[in-house]
């Protein structure tokens, strides 16, 4: 896929953030009937929320994002500043794109837009 403008992924990004949002909760749902004895049910309702987590991932990555990280939700956009390649970086917990960094610096190199 092509190269996000920030425009583009912020607007990626709040179309995103309900599925982003039921990722998470669905991964809170799934560690706990993992461990079993949950309320929420037993293996086959881990099986049905794992089989939704699946779907949710891919129809983060059919946009052109990349979803780098599962706890927490970590979600780049590939995108250039000034020419250069750079990664527009979203972490859980952020209500907006505020974000990015250099590729080949990764998360630690993350700077504010």
């Amino acid at each position: 896929m092509g190269l996000f403008t920030l425009a583009e992924a912020r607007t990626e990004l709040a179309r995103l953030l309900p599925v982003l949002d039921e990722i998470v909760r669905l991964r809170a749902d799934a560690a706990e009937l993992a461990a079993g004895g949950s309320s929420l049910g037993g293996l086959p309702e881990f099986k049905a929320a794992q089989a939704r987590l699946d779907e949710l991932v891919e129809s983060v990555q059919r946009t052109g994002a990349e979803l780098k990280g599962f706890a927490p939700l970590l979600v780049d956009f590939p995108s250039e500043r000034d020419g250069v390649p750079v990664l527009l970086c979203w972490l859980e917990g952020d209500r907006e794109l505020g974000w990015y960094h250099r590729t080949d610096l990764g998360f630690a190199g993350r700077r504010p837009l």
